[in-house]
């Protein structure tokens, strides 16, 4: 769906399934987040500069959505106020999120990673594959396996 090599033109108001944004390191994909039903997703840095970054997303799962053109987006903003409301209420929550994140990432162990991640993802933490979850987490599959049996 979008190539870190690319500009991300569109934003995607998801309708079924899910999305994965995520990164390469060292040849190895870092899911950063997640989004779902009912949530919006594009790369948010790209997006707004319009000019590529590091990020890539993918369809994890049969996905239906609505794109919106980023040209067609900023006249949304100028015809309707509320929009462009509606826009920086979201992209507060979303900057909320990827804060709570650092602080997770940087500060907690293993398991109140775990712990967070189940609290944020709390709808559809079972429908993200394993390898996918421990990415994010920034651990091994075979910790993240210790995690769930000891829960």
């Amino acid at each position: 769906m979008l190539d870190a090599s690319k500009t991300c033109t569109y934003s995607y108001f998801i309708v079924r399934g899910m999305f994965r944004t995520y990164f390469l390191k060292d040849g190895k994909e870092i899911s950063e987040y997640f989004s779902a039903e009912e949530e919006w997703c594009n790369s948010p840095k790209s997006f707004m500069t319009r000019r590529p970054d590091i990020y890539y997303i993918d369809a994890i799962e049969n996905t239906e959505a609505y794109s919106l053109y980023v040209d067609d987006l900023v006249a949304l903003f100028n015809k309707f106020p509320e929009m462009e409301r509606y826009s920086r209420l979201s992209m507060g929550t979303v900057f909320g999120h990827l804060m709570e994140r650092i602080t997770s990432m940087r500060f907690t162990t293993a398991k109140e990673k775990h712990d967070h991640f189940l609290e944020v993802y709390h709808d559809i933490h079972h429908r993200i594959p394993l390898g996918m979850v421990a990415s994010y987490l920034g651990i091994t599959q075979e910790t993240l396996s210790r995690l769930r049996a000891a829960r």
